[in-house]
C-alpha cells in the first residue's frame, strides 16, 4: 500500500472506532480505519447495548442483526441477588432479592413508549463482528485490522501517521485532514500528552471466561446474578451470561470475583475458584480466558487537540455499573460523525468540532461519577445489611441466618433488605441517564428555558424538544406507513424542520436557509387528523399524522412553531409560536450551529 491521503483515520477498530466508520460512511466521508489487531475482541466484554445507542444503531440500519443475535428484554430485565447456584449447605443456592432492570418487566411499558426501539444484550465479542461486516460492506478496503499507527505528527493543517502491517512489517504514510482516536487511550491521548483525570485504581478484579452447561441451574430472565456466599466472602461475585444462545440455553458466561493472586491463574486454580463459587464442584467447563484487571474512573481533561479527537475509552473509562462505557462510546462516534460530515464538506467551520468536547464530555463526567457513585452504593447497602464480603465475617453470618430464618424477626430483615436493595434502581433503572443527557452548550441554540425536573435517581425520563435535548420520539403516519419521528432525520436527511399545521412559513424560511448555508433541510408538517398525504403545502413533507395524540403531548411549541433537529437526533434550535421574519431567525440559528465561532465572537 502506498502513501494515501484521506479525509479521516480512524486509529481503533474496536466498537467505537467501528460504530465510527459506519456512521462516516453513511455521511459520505471517505476514511481509513486501522487497529492493531488481527482480529475483533476475543472476550464479551460490554454486553448491554442501552436503549438510545439501539435507537442510533437503527438510524443507521445496523439494528437488525444485533436484535437477531442478541437477548430480547424478556431474556434479561432482571438482576438477581443469589447466595449460590447450588450447593448442600443449609444456606447454599438461596434465593436474596430479585428486581426488573434495564427495561425488563414492569419497566418494559415505560421504556417501549419512550422509543421506537427497546434495549438489547449483546457481548462486544458478537457485536464487533456485526459492526466489522458493516464496515467493510460500506467503505470497502479501508477497514484494515492487522495495522497499527506508530506514529503521527499534527502538521497544523494535516495529521501525517506511519501506519504499520504487522504482518509484513511494511509502512505506509497515511495523510488525513482529522485523526479520531479510538485506540482505548493506548496511544493517541499519551502521545499528545491529554491527561486522563480521576481515579486511575478503584478496584482490582479477576474475570473468567468459560463455557459451561447451567441450565439445571440458572434462572432465565436474568442480565447479571450477584453471588453473595454466606461461608466466605471471597467467594462472593457476579455471573452473566454471554450467548450465543440465551436462557437456559446460554453457553458462555463470565465471572467476575476477587482478585486471584497472578501466580494462581492458572487453568486448574481458576477452574477450581469457579467451581467453588458457583457452588458446583463437578461442573464440567472449558476456560476460555482469565484476567486480572482494575476499574477506574477516568476522563480525559481534553477530547480535542488540533486535528486529533478522542473517543470511546480513550476518552472516558469507568466502572461496568449502569452499563455506560461502551454506550458512551458509541454515542461520542454519533456525535462527532455528523460534524466531521458538516465540517469536511465546507457547510460548517472547523469550529463545529469544538462542540464535541462541549457537549460529550460534561455528560461523560456525568456517567463516569453515576456509575462510581452506583457502584459503591451497592457495596455500601449489602454492608449495611450484612451480607456484603466486606462485612465482618461473624456479623455476616448472624446476618445471613436471620435473612432466612422462618421466624417474625426473619420476615422484617426479609422486607427491610428488600426495600434497601431496591435503592439499587438508580444503578439499574437509569432510563433519564439512558436518553435523558442532554447538551447544555455547543451546535444548539438554547432557548432560555430551564430544562425539566429530574427524580434524584434518574429512573424517570421526561420528554421534551428543548434544544440540547434527545428528540422525543413519538409514533406518525403516512400514507399506511408507520414510522418515528426519529425516522425523519439523520443521515443523508441531514437537518429535519418540524412545524404543524400553522407552519407554512417556516417552511418558505427553511428553503431559503438552505440555499444560503448549502445544508439540507428537510421541512416535515405533523398534523392532528389525517390528511391526502399529497396535501403537502410549500415545500414540505407530510403531512404526517400524529395519530395517537403522542407528538402533541411532547412537543412543547405551539402550531405555528417549529423544531430543528440535528442529524444526530438532537434538538438544536426551536421557536415556541411564528416570528415577524422567519428567515432571518432560522439563519441566525444555522450561523451559531454551523460556525460557532462567530457566536463566541459577537459575545466577546
Amino acid at each position: 500500500m502506498g502513501a494515501v491521503e484521506v479525509p479521516v483515520l480512524i486509529v481503533g477498530g474496536g466498537g467505537c472506532g467501528l460504530a465510527a466508520s459506519n456512521f462516516l460512511s453513511d455521511h459520505g466521508v471517505d476514511h481509513l480505519l486501522v487497529e492493531r489487531h488481527a482480529d475483533t475482541a476475543h472476550v464479551p466484554k460490554a454486553h448491554y447495548l442501552n436503549q438510545r445507542t439501539m435507537e442510533i444503531f437503527r438510524q443507521h440500519a445496523l439494528d437488525g442483526p444485533m436484535v437477531e443475535q442478541g437477548a430480547p428484554l424478556e431474556l434479561f430485565g432482571k438482576l438477581r441477588w443469589l447466595t449460590s447456584l447450588a450447593g448442600d449447605r443449609p444456606m447454599d443456592a438461596q434465593h436474596i432479592h430479585e428486581m426488573d432492570a434495564f427495561g425488563g418487566g414492569s419497566l418494559r411499558a415505560r421504556y417501549a413508549a419512550a422509543g421506537p426501539v427497546l434495549p438489547v444484550k449483546l457481548p462486544q465479542v458478537r457485536l464487533e463482528p456485526i459492526l466489522r461486516r458493516s464496515a467493510q460492506e460500506r467503505n470497502p478496503g479501508r477497514i484494515l485490522f492487522g495495522h497499527e499507527m506508530t506514529a503521527f505528527t499534527d502538521e497544523g493543517d494535516r495529521v501525517v501517521a506511519e501506519i504499520r502491517d504487522t504482518t509484513t512489517g511494511e509502512s505506509t504514510t497515511v495523510t488525513a485532514r482529522y485523526l479520531v482516536g479510538a485506540d482505548g487511550g493506548r496511544t493517541v491521548g499519551r502521545a499528545l500528552g491529554i491527561e486522563m483525570q480521576g481515579v486511575h485504581g478503584l478496584l482490582d478484579v479477576t474475570t473468567a471466561y468459560f463455557s459451561a452447561d447451567l441450565s439445571p441451574w440458572w434462572q432465565e430472565g436474568t442480565l447479571l446474578t450477584h453471588l453473595l456466599n454466606p461461608y466466605d466472602p471471597d467467594l462472593c461475585s457476579n455471573l452473566i451470561e454471554m450467548g450465543p444462545s440465551w436462557g437456559k440455553a446460554c453457553e458462555e458466561w463470565v465471572l467476575h470475583f476477587e482478585p486471584m493472586d497472578a501466580g494462581r491463574l492458572d487453568e486448574e486454580s481458576v477452574v477450581a475458584r469457579i467451581r467453588e463459587v458457583l457452588g458446583l464442584p463437578g461442573l464440567e467447563l472449558t476456560l476460555h480466558h482469565v484476567t486480572n484487571w482494575t476499574v477506574e474512573a477516568l476522563v480525559a481533561e481534553h477530547y480535542r487537540k488540533g486535528r486529533v479527537l478522542l473517543a470511546g475509552d480513550s476518552a472516558h473509562r469507568q466502572p461496568p455499573t449502569v452499563g455506560l462505557g461502551l454506550n458512551s462510546g458509541i454515542q461520542d462516534a454519533h456525535n462527532l460523525a455528523w460534524k466531521l460530515a458538516a465540517v469536511l464538506s465546507g457547510r460548517a467551520h472547523d469550529s463545529l468540532l469544538d462542540t464535541y468536547e462541549a457537549e460529550r464530555r460534561p455528560v461523560c463526567l456525568l456517567n463516569v461519577d453515576w456509575a462510581v457513585s452506583a457502584a459503591s452504593h451497592h457495596q455500601t447497602v449489602l454492608g449495611t445489611v450484612g451480607l456484603g464480603p466486606r462485612a465482618p465475617q461473624e456479623r455476616r453470618q448472624r446476618m445471613f441466618a436471620a435473612y432466612f430464618a422462618q421466624s417474625p424477626i426473619g420476615e422484617v430483615v426479609r422486607a427491610r433488605t428488600a426495600e434497601i436493595l431496591d435503592t439499587h434502581r438508580a444503578g439499574c433503572q437509569a432510563h433519564d441517564f439512558e436518553i435523558g443527557f442532554h447538551y447544555e452548550q455547543g451546535a444548539l441554540v438554547p432557548d432560555g428555558s430551564l430544562p425539566p425536573a429530574r427524580v434524584p435517581m434518574r429512573d424517570v425520563y421526561h420528554p421534551t424538544t428543548r434544544p440540547g435535548h434527545r428528540l422525543p420520539h413519538a409514533w406518525l403516519e403516512q400514507g399506511g406507513e408507520r414510522l418515528s419521528t426519529h425516522d425523519l432525520t439523520g443521515s443523508p436527511a441531514g437537518f429535519v424542520l418540524l412545524t404543524g399545521d400553522e407552519g407554512a412559513a417556516w417552511a418558505q424560511a427553511a428553503a431559503q436557509v438552505a440555499e444560503k448555508f448549502s445544508v439540507p433541510i428537510r421541512t416535515v408538517r405533523i398534523t392532528q387528523t389525517p390528511q391526502n398525504p399529497q396535501d403537502g403545502q410549500d415545500g414540505q413533507d407530510g403531512p404526517f399524522t400524529d395519530v395517537d395524540g403522542g407528538w402533541q403531548a411532547v412537543r412543547e411549541i405551539r402550531g405555528d412553531g417549529a423544531v430543528l433537529v440535528r442529524p444526530d437526533n438532537h434538538v438544536a434550535w426551536r421557536a415556541m409560536t411564528a416570528a415577524a421574519h422567519p428567515a432571518d431567525v432560522l439563519a441566525n440559528a444555522f450561523s451559531r450551529i454551523l460556525d460557532p465561532r462567530a457566536t463566541a465572537a459577537s459575545a466577546s
